[in-house]
């Protein structure tokens, strides 16, 4: 959320998904398996204890013959020999009701008649559709043993690359490209196999080919795919690779047309990770700004603050926290940072959004329009002096104090925002009771800038200000706006001597209060 731009994370483990599908009960060779996989949720897959030989240096893990078996079970279709047991039909009726696979359980249903006897054709069908469950159960172990670095190193080397993109090519199944990208996904989090999957002959192509189909989870996947391959080692060779026109008018198309929310933070998460990569950005960006990619950010940004002002749904806010973050990246790169801080309509959804009560489940959210606001107003100070007459947008904004606790970029962007409203307080004509809401704003706040200048010291003091010395204007931000609140106070205590009219019971403020803040600043200050 900074707006300075941060590397590339480094492969991480968890960037991999677990898919917790079990082998079926009926297979002989994953009973001892489907014991170990997941004893404990929240840890890494476990499996079975390894081989005498020591195959991989780890305690436990799967014997390396059940992964070959589990990765020819993937192996295409077969066309000349009439093999269909190792891919799942396109044309199968199993979300139809004739088979039961969810939770990897093969259950056949009974027949309308409740005849037993079966006859030749319907018998060949349930054999095709259990032996298409038994390929997504090995897929989906497949897609679980990938997150681990060794196991991965295994299926490599046993060629599960090849496996897949043939997969990929031939068949018309989305289950079926769905899982393959998945496995191909997790493959790509460890960074040694990264530079081996790129390099593969016609892997990027195929990739960016998925972009064309239409089918939600495999989008998903596919976006994910693209994502940690911009995050990764080889992300030039990515970004070429998704340069041309038409492949980004597709990514702009997806996240555009979606109302399925993970795909939409999936979509934007792309286009996210293409802006975070500086190298990457002369390479994508600028056709993806000429394809309206501002538009569409604030057309997104838009439907989903119209989504959480109405009926708020949990599920939505993650993309609603993509789509902000996506903003606030461009909002501060060179050349393209006034596509965003130009259109007033983003400033305002900022606020608003700020000034949401019940700002937990959406903490993040909010402090990346905090952010936002702060790149904003460095390009258009002018949309400042009618921000610094919002109370209400004072108050919100010394509530996410607490919030930024652990993120010193977002704490520095709060602290330059209200020196921007604060330093137009000077310029507004005030009446007594304007000045008192002022005043009435800060007081009742002052444990929340109390904790907040404690939090700056303790940065200065540990030495976690590294940040901060790259820029003085970081520093000054949180100076200037406790000379702001200083001076904001005095003015009110010296009218207080001059105005009788201040000492009205619905313009009291507390002196020992207002005393109380003036001496926390003031300690502060320097």
């Amino acid at each position: 959320m900074s707006p300075e731009k941060l590397p590339p994370p480094p492969f991480p483990s968890e960037d991999a998904q677990h898919w917790p599908q079990q082998p079926p009960d009926d297979d002989a060779e994953t009973q001892d398996f489907q014991q170990h996989l997941h004893p404990d949720e929240n840890c890494p897959t476990q499996n079975p204890s390894a081989p005498s030989d020591e195959l991989f240096d780890i305690p436990t893990t799967v014997d390396p013959s059940y992964i070959i078996s589990l990765i020819r079970k993937l192996l295409p279709v077969d066309d000349k020999r009439g093999d269909v047991n190792q891919g799942l039909d396109p044309l199968s009726p199993k979300r139809n009701g004739d088979i039961n696979v969810s939770n990897g359980d093969v259950e056949a249903m009974d027949t309308q008649n409740g005849d037993p006897k079966q006859s030749p054709r319907s018998s060949e069908t349930l054999e095709k559709l259990t032996k298409e469950a038994v390929w997504e159960e090995s897929g989906c172990i497949l897609w679980d043993l990938a997150a681990n670095k060794e196991h991965a190193e295994y299926m490599a080397q046993n060629l599960v690359v090849d496996v897949l993109l043939a997969n990929l090519l031939t068949t018309d199944s989305m289950r079926v490209t769905e899982i393959n990208l998945g496995i191909i996904g997790n493959l790509v989090c460890h960074e040694n196999l990264m530079n081996q999957i790129t390099a593969t002959s016609g892997f990027l192509e195929t990739v960016a080919n998925q972009l064309f189909i239409d089918d939600t989870p495999s989008l998903c996947e596919v976006c994910r795919l693209l994502t940690l391959g911009l995050q990764g080692c080889q992300s030039i060779v990515w970004a070429k690779a998704l340069q041309s026109d038409n492949i980004l008018s597709r990514v702009i198309w997806i996240a555009e047309n979606t109302l399925n929310p993970t795909l939409i933070e999936k979509s934007v998460g792309l286009l996210l990770a293409l802006m975070e990569n500086q190298q990457v950005v002369p390479v994508l960006l600028p056709s993806l700004v000429k394809l309206g990619l501002p538009t569409l950010l604030v057309n997104l940004l838009a439907f989903e603050m119209g989504k959480l002002t109405g009926d708020r749904m949990p599920e939505r806010y993650p993309a609603l926290d993509i789509i902000l973050r996506t903003v606030e990246s461009l909002s501060v790169i060179d050349d393209y940072s006034k596509e965003i801080c130009s259109k007033k309509e983003v400033a305002h959804m900022a606020v608003e959004l700020i000034k949401l009560p019940d700002k937990i489940e959406i903490s993040s959210s909010c402090v990346t329009a905090a952010v936002l606001i702060a790149n904003i107003l460095a390009d258009a100070p002018d949309l400042a002096l009618e921000m610094s007459k919002d109370f209400l947008l004072l108050q919100s904004l010394l509530d996410l104090f607490p919030l930024t606790s652990d993120d010193l970029e977002a704490r520095n962007a709060l602290w330059s925002v209200l020196t921007r409203l604060l330093l137009r307080v000077k310029d507004i004509e005030m009446s007594s009771s304007t000045l008192h809401q002022y005043v009435q704003s800060l007081v009742s706040k002052s444990d929340l800038i109390e904790d907040a200048l404690l939090d700056s010291e303790w940065d200065r003091s540990s030495g976690n200000n590294e940040t901060l010395s790259t820029s003085g204007a970081n520093i000054n931000s949180r100076t200037s706006a406790i000379k702001c609140i200083l001076n904001i106070l005095h003015h009110w205590k010296s009218l207080q001597k001059e105005r009788t009219e201040l000492h009205d019971a619905a313009l009291y403020v507390d002196d020992k209060d207002i005393q109380k803040l003036i001496d926390c600043c003031q300690k502060h200050e320097s």
